[in-house]
């Protein structure tokens, strides 16, 4: 079983973006002809149960319902990220890995500098000494795990995409870690299910889940075989840009994370805490 809880950490949502974006002053004429009626009368009423901090410089969103407890919903803008990554610890490596990710396609699939930060804080707390990766893009993600095991550690770090996998390898190199790291290039299911068969249940500590989405369910059931009593899941993009959460979003990626959510939810192996959610083995 898992102890679980969500982590926001992209925690405007898409109705609290259309908020900041249009104030009282503003008619339906002046939004993007992509826009439906219907979605701006939706965000009008959720306007109204809602008061906007005059703060332009860290607006917030207080719930005027009181099962909410009128709580302070924080929108991340520009100048509070940059707050949040200018107290982030990246290593120089994983900065230089960052800035040569951000002129590659596919840039937006690299985790940010505090997401990177959780990840190697978890994995110390824990004292994980192996651990499992599922979606490695160019790498910054486990190499920052890789960065936080002790020198005897093992990732085993799966990949599909072979061009971006070799980014990932030179910087394991560069960063001293390769000795830690497995590299497995192909479907992040077939190499679980391999993993599981060569014997390796109940061995791992913990498990970073960044890949196909519509995944999710079949990698999570994969790594509870692997992941020992105890040891983490987390799972990325739970929230996915805040979609999960709009009923006019249905495309298959979404409907797919909201199923795996409300899964999750449910399964008594797993009593509960672009959020993350984190599962504890027990």
């Amino acid at each position: 079983m898992a102890n679980i809880f969500a982590i926001n950490r992209c925690s405007s949502s898409v109705y609290q973006r259309f908020i900041v974006q249009f104030n009282s002053t503003q008619r339906f004429s002046s939004l993007s002809s992509h826009v439906s009626k219907s979605r701006f009368i939706k965000l009008n009423n959720l306007r109204r149960n809602c008061s906007l901090s005059s703060d332009a410089a860290a607006p917030f969103i207080v719930a005027d319902d009181e099962k909410y407890g009128n709580k302070q919903v924080i929108s991340i803008t520009p100048r509070l990220y940059d707050y949040i990554l200018a107290n982030a610890r990246e290593p120089p490596v994983l900065r230089q890995l960052r800035e040569e990710t951000a002129n590659m396609r596919g840039s937006q699939m690299q985790v940010s500098p505090d997401q990177a930060q959780l990840l190697a804080m978890l994995v110390q707390i824990l004292g994980a000494a192996r651990c499992i990766e599922l979606g490695v893009y160019t790498g910054y993600s486990s190499l920052a795990i890789a960065l936080a095991l002790p020198e005897s550690g093992c990732l085993v770090a799966c990949e599909r995409d072979a061009k971006s996998l070799e980014v990932a390898k030179r910087y394991y190199e560069l960063a001293g870690v390769s000795h830690k790291v497995s590299v497995k290039h192909g479907l992040a299911a077939d190499v679980l299910k391999s993993m599981i068969s060569n014997g390796e249940t109940c061995s791992y500590d913990f498990a970073f889940v960044d890949a196909e989405k519509r995944m999710n369910q079949k990698y999570f059931e994969l790594l509870l075989q692997l992941v020992r009593v105890g040891g983490v899941i987390v799972i990325d993009n739970v929230l996915w840009h805040g979609k999960v959460a709009d009923p006019l979003v249905n495309d298959a990626k979404t409907v797919s994370i909201r199923n795996f959510n409300r899964n999750l939810m449910a399964d008594d192996r797993v009593p509960i805490g672009d959020g993350m959610t984190i599962c504890r083995k027990r």
